[in-house]
């Protein structure tokens, strides 16, 4: 995947409140690698659920910061 299409996949994937936590797909298309898992509601909800996957690196959490940029933990 290249960087322009990650950024764009992660821009459509970070909600305007709350938190999602996002996936990688690493056998799908190159354009569509990232995928909705869930939307949480409290940061520390979607950071025990990215924990509770069997590999937590294939996952992050994407959300939006104090002054409305995307963000990414």
């Amino acid at each position: 995947m290249d960087k322009d299409t990650y950024e764009k996949e992660k821009n459509m994937l970070t909600p305007e409140n709350g938190f999602n936590l996002v996936g990688i797909d690493y056998f799908a298309d190159s354009d569509s690698q990232l995928y909705l898992v869930e939307h949480f509601e409290i940061y520390q909800d979607a950071l025990n659920a990215k924990k509770e996957r069997k590999n937590s690196e294939d996952y992050f959490i994407l959300y939006k910061g104090a002054s409305g940029e995307n963000l990414c933990r």
